[in-house]
């Protein structure tokens, strides 16, 4: 007999695929507790892009400090130097990149370099066990983000959906679940194709008798009727959602997808986690075109990538709901330093993943890999940064989740790193619990105005609030204060959309935060 884990595994959300089209603007928070997060991080999203067959990184972030190197090892593929996107002086995109390039300079991209796992193996199938699974021992069969989910859910899947959880806590974008959110006896995420063709499948009654055979098909039953639940509830979002951009290429599967993501979220969907997938990148040959490097399979992967985020991102803007959303991308495994003759690459060792969203806290973790002008036979760019650390620390960052039960979900001894946290708020009925925060905005994000809150002692204080060219736009307040809490409004009408760091200057110390006015 099946285990019912595995049997799970298989389970997803039927659709058919129909014509796109756009529905009546609607817009709804998530007003409920996922992760145990704090109140101000309820609405937040993350999506994860895998690149799946192991991705080029040297070919796609290119370190043009080790240009001289790098055409000694990948003559027949490397890109031209004078064509590589610059994003740093030692830093550079592939050229079919233009719409990341962009979101780097507008700081709403960011990569973390020589990504990977210790000792790596190299086997697809292996390492994507071992990225999905977030543990480097064998013998696990949960998913990283299913053990999370099961550490706050652990009777489901019985008795969901209910009232307070109705929608699917993850979705799985394609005809297959996520090994990601594998828990212990359920996939937390719901295969589907299209929100807006979801069907019911034919509802059952069955109960448990007590004997093996009852228990399994009640278990099935309770499956089906829970697929018909989220199904609807995923149908609903997508009618009462909205998309702004024309950026979405319909001939670009994975833009298709991500316009149906923006689509649910602006609909009200409460699902916390998107998984989605881009096949073909393990570019063993004709990797690029040998008349013109900047052409072949690997450019059409990376323009697919670049234009759907950049699609993406410009909805999310448009929506006013950008703050709410973080991406990542993950491959497998990287390639081979050097080329092979065949204008492609070998399976490799670590390499580097995309950060996307507007809370970013730094563009760029960790150094250029250093590549040498004579190599091992086969050699792959060295881990400096383990996956599961990114992990733990967009766990932390982004969902709110204290060290110490981020911790236990992974074997080995966890390393931080300040990835998402530009963002990080409190609510006001957080703040009397949390002495520690100095700046509170709300409503933020705001349209017409918002008030700040914090402390002074007897002191002057001033309040001042820039873009992101650093120029001061607004000073709503500058002259001395009595010693207590303070609220000030101030008006942002005059203000365009978009993102402002917001600082408050006082002699018992300075602080600043972020804030986001929309349309």
């Amino acid at each position: 007999m099946m285990k019912r884990r595995n049997f799970v595994k298989t389970v997803g959300l039927a659709s058919v695929a129909t014509p796109f089209m756009l529905k009546g603007m609607k817009f709804q928070t998530i007003g409920k507790e996922l992760f145990s997060t704090p109140k101000s991080l309820e609405d937040r999203v993350l999506v994860l892009i895998r690149l799946n067959g192991g991705n080029d990184g040297l070919n796609t972030l290119i370190p043009l400090d080790q240009y001289d190197n790098l055409a000694i090892q990948r003559p027949n593929i490397l890109i031209p130097e004078n064509e590589v996107l610059s994003l740093t002086p030692t830093l550079g995109l592939h050229p079919a990149m233009t719409g990341m390039k962009s979101l780097f300079d507008t700081n709403k991209m960011g990569v973390v370099q020589n990504v990977g796992y210790p000792e790596q193996n190299r086997s697809h199938f292996r390492s994507m066990d071992i990225w999905t699974s977030g543990m480097m021992d064998q013998s696990v069969t949960t998913g990283w983000l299913g053990r999370t989910f099961d550490a706050q859910y652990p009777n489901y899947p019985d008795d969901y959906p209910n009232a307070q959880y109705p929608h699917p806590f993850a979705i799985s974008m394609g005809y297959e679940v996520s090994a990601t959110c594998q828990g212990l006896m359920a996939n937390f995420s719901q295969a589907l194709n299209n929100p807006f063709d979801t069907f019911a499948l034919d509802p059952s009654s069955v109960t448990d008798d007590g004997t093996y055979y009852g228990s399994h098909m009640a278990f099935l039953a309770n499956l089906i009727n829970q697929s018909n639940s989220y199904g609807a509830a995923i149908n609903d979002a997508a009618d009462n959602g909205n998309t702004l951009s024309t950026l979405y290429d319909d001939t670009n599967p994975l833009a298709v997808q991500m316009r149906y993501i923006a689509q649910m979220i602006s609909g009200g969907l409460e699902t916390k986690v998107y998984i989605l997938n881009i096949d073909g990148f393990d570019t063993h040959d004709s990797q690029v075109e040998q008349s013109d490097v900047t052409t072949g399979n690997h450019m059409l992967l990376l323009k697919r990538l670049s234009d759907a985020v950049t699609a993406f991102q410009d909805d999310l803007h448009l929506l006013g709901i950008e703050h709410r959303v973080a991406g990542m991308t993950f491959s497998e495994f990287g390639r081979q330093v050097a080329s092979n003759a065949s204008e492609g690459t070998d399976h490799g060792d670590a390499a580097p993943l995309f950060l996307f969203g507007t809370c970013l806290n730094t563009q760029v973790v960790g150094p250029n890999p250093q590549i040498d002008s004579v190599i091992t036979d086969q050699a792959g760019v060295p881990m400096q940064i383990d996956f599961r650390d990114v992990y733990a620390s967009l766990l932390r960052d982004w969902f709110g989740v204290d060290e110490t039960s981020v911790q236990s979900l992974f074997e080995h001894q966890v390393t931080f790193y300040d990835l998402m946290n530009a963002c990080n708020l409190v609510g006001v009925d957080e703040l009397d619990a949390k002495k520690e925060i100095e700046v509170l905005l709300y409503p933020n994000p705001c349209v017409s105005g918002t008030t700040i809150r914090f402390q002074s002692e007897n002191e002057y204080v001033r309040i001042e609030v820039f873009d992101l060219n650093g120029r001061s736009v607004l000073v709503p307040l500058d002259r001395q204060l009595n010693a207590q809490q303070h609220d000030v409004y101030f008006e942002t009408k005059d203000l365009s959309a978009g993102q402002y760091v917001v600082k408050i200057r006082k002699e018992s110390g300075s602080a600043q935060t972020v804030l986001y006015r929309l349309q």
